[in-house]
């Protein structure tokens, strides 16, 4: 393979005077372009975790033929000085799309643009694939997020309003949420030192609103969705029944798949399942794509056949 097509580069774009920074990742020809949207205090480099190549989200995607764009999310990375200007869900959604097309600009896209988020991020996430001014949308990946938390998870989560330029650590307790068993991770990943990030302003009205919020928002989806939980979740509620509850939020998308990821905690992107993980969805934007090709769906105007609700456990 050329290895052109495994090189992760560093990119900012202008949108409106705010710089956009991303990670990028491209093929030649890409069958499609993954959209990797990170969680909370954290970089786009969730996705490519530094001396952790066989981790990457980017790398594994351009190894199979995918494009990935891992933008920084607004608020974070270059746009953080900007923070206090993007509160509004609308505005955090424009500048997420208008950096993913500047990045792209003429390059090729191949089907379209697959959406892959993780925990606080699946909150952009699922906005944007309710966007319908987007006709390019072939499904949506939702990991570690949910509408219940655990018991004793709120607590440890503390979403009262805090001080932007303090980054939040891994305490006893987000330590436990977050990084354990700690058997699940390398150990030079965990606490995710070299990829920690101050959170923007808004990010804690996020946090609280959107298991609030998340039932109106899913119902705009018209796209294909995969959901995952690692089985040792401990932020947010798991299990059949949550499972099935999360895909009944999506009640206009043509498929949703829910999958437990084994041997996996919150993280899972980072875990020493990541490849596995990776690989499934990998599996699933190959079938969107297929699907868009063969005219199985169209994104705004879905088709009802082929819908999958039921919890699927790995392994």
């Amino acid at each position: 393979m050329n290895s052109r097509t495994t090189e992760v580069v560093s990119r900012v774009v202008d949108i409106d005077g705010i710089p956009m920074s991303a990670l990028v990742c491209e093929v030649p020809e890409p069958r499609a372009v993954i959209v990797a949207l990170h969680g909370g205090a954290v970089t786009s480099s969730y996705f490519d975790y530094p001396d952790q190549p066989r981790l990457s989200l980017l790398r594994t995607a351009a190894a199979l033929g995918f494009t990935v764009v891992a933008i920084d999310r607004p608020g974070y990375g270059s746009s953080a000085p900007h923070g206090e200007t993007m509160a509004s869900p609308a505005r955090r959604v424009d500048l997420a799309y208008a950096a993913v097309d500047r990045l792209l600009a003429s390059r090729p896209r191949g089907a379209g643009l697959f959406l892959w988020a993780h925990s606080i991020g699946c909150a952009l996430g699922v906005h944007m694939a309710g966007d319908e001014r987007r006709n390019d949308l072939l499904g949506l990946e939702i990991a570690g997020t949910g509408r219940h938390h655990a018991p004793g998870a709120v607590e440890i989560l503390d979403f009262r309003q805090r001080d932007p330029a303090v980054p939040r650590r891994s305490g006893p307790g987000l330590r436990t949420l977050l990084w354990e068993p700690a058997r699940l991770y390398p150990d030079e990943v965990i606490g995710a030192a070299p990829i920690q990030s101050p959170g923007p302003p808004y990010e804690s009205t996020v946090a609280r609103r959107w298991p609030l919020e998340f039932a109106e928002v899913a119902a705009r989806v018209r796209i294909p969705v995969h959901y995952t939980l690692g089985d040792h979740e401990r932020v947010w509620s798991s299990g059949p029944e949550a499972m099935a509850d999360i895909a009944s939020l999506f009640t206009d998308s043509p498929r949703v798949v829910t999958e437990e990821q084994a041997d996996s905690g919150h993280n899972l992107s980072i875990g020493h399942t990541a490849t596995g993980y990776h690989l499934k969805i990998f599996s699933f934007v190959e079938e969107c794509v297929v699907g868009s090709e063969n005219g199985g769906y169209e994104a705004g105007g879905c088709e009802s056949g082929g819908i999958d609700r039921l919890p699927r456990r790995a392994g």
